[in-house]
Parts: C-alpha cells; structure tokens; sequence
C-alpha cells in the first residue's frame, strides 16, 4: 500500500481532487468513495479516459491500471491526506459551527479577511466528512487565513473534523433545536458543538464568543484565549440596526465606531455581523476595509436574500430550517413593516420525538400574529392542528402561488431543505 507521504508527493502535483466522476477535469485525483448507494470503484475507468492522472480506489478488482491507487479505504485515506496537507501550514485555521448562522458568518468572515490576505474558506455547505477534506485540500502554498466550516447531526462528528483540520481559533455561532434527532435534544447539541471548544481548550487556541448568549460562556470554561462580542459587556460591543428588512450593527466598543448596513435580512443576522467583526479586527483588518466587505457582500444562496418581483417582496431563507432558525424568521417577518403578509414554510426535519410539539409550537406563534395568508408545506405539518392552507409539496404550493396573483405583498419561503421551497417562487 501507499504511504500518505508517497500520495501527498503525487497531490502535490496534482493538486486537484474530485470524488464525483461525472465533474472531473484533466489533471485532477479521482478518489472513488463509496456508500450506501454508490460505489466510487465503478467509476475508475471513466476518470482515467476523462483525464484523471490517478484514481485512488479501494477495491482490488478495478485496480486495471498502474494509475490505480489501492487503498485500504478511500475516504479514511481522502481525511488523511487533508490532515497531513494541513500539517504543512502554520497560519490560521478559523473553524465555525452552530445550529444557525454558520455558513453567512462563514461567508461574512471569509469577505472581511479577504480584503487583507489571501484567504481560502469552505465553499457552500461543504461542510461534512467529505467537504470539510475537500476544503482542506483546495488550500494552495499562498495561503494566509483558512476558514473552515464545520456541520454535524451527531455526536464526535466535530470532534473528527477537528482532527483534521486542526483549528487554531473556534467560533460557535449558537445551538439551537437543529437535529435533535441525531444529537438527542438541546443538552446533546451543546455538548455536540461544544466539541470545537474542547480541542481548542486543548490546544490552547483562541475562540470567538458571543456575550449574548450565556450557555456559551459556560461551554467556554477553561478556555484562557476568548475574545468576546455582542451586545453586552464585550470586547466588540455594538447594537442593531435595521433599514427596512435589512440588517446592520452599529459598533460602539472604542477606537471600533462604525455603522455596518448589509444586504442580509433580518435582526437576528446581528450576531454574525459582529462575530465577522471581531475575527477582523483581531486579525488587524482596518475598520473601513471590514465595514466595505460587509456591506458589499451579498446572498445568493436562498439564505435570507431578498428578492423583488413586481410590487411584491420576497424573502427567500429555504436553505434549511429547524425550529430556531424559523421562530426567529416569523418574529422578524411578523415585526416588518409591510403591509401585506403571507407566511409559506416548509416542515423541519430531524426533530425525532420533538417533532410533531416543535410544529405545533410553530403553528402557535404564527396564531400570535396577522397575516394574509400561511401557507404550509409537507412533512410534520400534516400531523399537526392548524386552520391554514397545507400542500404535501412544494410544487403544489407553486401552482397556488401561481394562480393567486398578488400585488404589493411581502413573502416569508422558508423551509428545510428536504422541501426545496425555493420552488415556490419558481427558483
């Protein structure tokens, strides 16, 4: 079998890696992994006729070629190689997680740090035990700062991608009601994502804390290196600010003043704002270069962009949803200024046995406030009691929005991604 050094002198000249055979380019590995429902080994062939130098496989039989690397396991070897090519960097490796946020403050930070060194961040979602590698692999020799974004739906997940990456700073966006299912209710996402903090209480690194969320602060015991922002007694204090839908901070802590306005929706996107902040100025990104990438950047991936359409808005968050994240939309919805309200959310998934009491608690807050219409879609919602309009799809739902034809009227599409709202809308 090949070492991990012998494959990393081979990754070094062929720095690019693809685990799906129907995108490779010439030039990159192939590294076919396997699951449930595919078997990477098939695909050997394919790759090397498109281009492919070597293919890493792990099934002696389609070793039909000297390009064919055999390996005990492809995606153990896939996490090795990602783990000995961060070895080679002595920079920082930021890590985000939480239930919420994650992937805007990723964003965020990824925009402010990129306007003084070169940074290389997780692209997407990719976020689990193969996009974290994948991640850690795109990072070239010129790299300055490394953003790593962390997902998870179990326990130790965390606690593996931190073997890989190695972090030398942490932030916890939050924990909220997200997979209670894998993680086994609210306690086991805080000790889920509370593995970050573990490793980099271990290696004495550096977190990012938000006051404003006390359990984190307990989570953070023993951690010397903290740097705090929020609303409260902080490092980085700061207040929100909203023009119209739109979500801003303004940065009170001294020498820091500022007014960031951005293009995300919502007042909950305040607490991402102010993590991107703090990670800047920590890092020594100037305060005008932080305020310009914030609010130049914005969201194109269905999470908390708004859209235009006519004398209608919409607001599109159906990236994913858990009953945090959703609550927290409806609040900011039900606190917006327009006129006319209509509610169209998908079900949640991964609640377990919370799941039917997290959707009826959903149906009670929306009775709380006026709209013109809810509508419901899919899942969990089905089970529940509600007077509101209810489709099994989205695609149902297109048709009624479809045929209604509204005119000056705000729209809330939110959903888990299982329900692909954006179909709604015709995205």
């Amino acid at each position: 079998m090949m070492s991990i050094e012998q494959l990393y002198t081979i990754y070094t000249k062929y720095p690019d890696v693809q685990t799906d055979s129907r995108n490779i380019k010439s030039g990159e590995l192939y590294f076919a992994l396997t699951g449930e429902n595919f078997n990477g080994n098939f695909f050997a062939m394919e790759a090397l006729d498109k281009g492919a130098p070597f293919v890493i496989i792990d099934d002696p039989s389609f070793k039909i070629s000297d390009r064919c690397i055999l390996v005990n396991d492809t995606l153990q070897c896939l996490q090795s190689l990602a783990r000995y090519h961060r070895e080679q960097f002595k920079i920082p490796f930021i890590a985000v997680t939480g239930s919420n946020g994650k992937t805007t403050t990723k964003e965020l930070i990824t925009s402010v740090l990129s306007t003084t060194y070169k940074t290389y961040a997780t692209i997407g979602n990719l976020n689990n035990h193969i996009g974290v590698p994948l991640t850690i692999l795109k990072i070239r020799k010129d790299a300055e700062m490394a953003i790593i974004e962390m997902g998870a739906n179990h326990q130790k997940e965390i606690e593996s991608y931190c073997a890989i990456a190695s972090p030398t700073h942490a932030l916890i966006t939050n924990c909220g009601k997200a997979h209670l299912e894998g993680f086994g209710g609210l306690e086991g996402v805080r000790k889920a994502k509370g593995e970050l903090y573990d490793f980099i209480r271990e290696v004495k690194g550096t977190i990012f804390r938000n006051v404003d969320l006390d359990y984190l602060e307990s989570m953070a015991a023993g951690i010397d290196k903290q740097i705090t922002y929020g609303s409260g007694n902080a490092q980085y204090t700061g207040m929100p600010i909203m023009n119209g839908p739109y979500s801003g901070a303004a940065i009170l802590s001294a020498s820091n003043e500022c007014t960031i306005q951005t293009q995300l929706v919502g007042e909950y996107n305040f607490s991402n704002i102010m993590a991107a902040f703090a990670i800047g100025r920590e890092m020594n990104v100037p305060v005008n270069s932080i305020k310009a990438a914030m609010e130049v950047y914005a969201p194109d991936n269905s999470r908390s962009q708004l859209i235009s359409e006519g004398s209608n808005t919409l607001i599109l968050d159906a990236y994913n949803a858990n009953p945090t994240s959703m609550a927290a939309a409806i609040l900011n919805f039900a606190k917006s200024d327009y006129l006319n309200k209509v509610v169209i959310i998908g079900a949640m998934k991964e609640l377990g046995i919370e799941s039917i009491e997290e959707h009826q608690k959903i149906i009670s807050l929306l009775k709380q406030h006026n709209w013109n219409e809810v509508v419901l879609v899919g899942g969990d919602f089905e089970k529940v009691r509600h007077d509101y309009i209810y489709f099994n799809d989205s695609v149902r739902a297109h048709d009624w929005f479809q045929s209604n034809p509204f005119k000056n009227t705000a729209f809330l599409i939110k959903g888990s991604r299982a329900f692909q709202m954006e179909k709604v809308i015709g995205k």
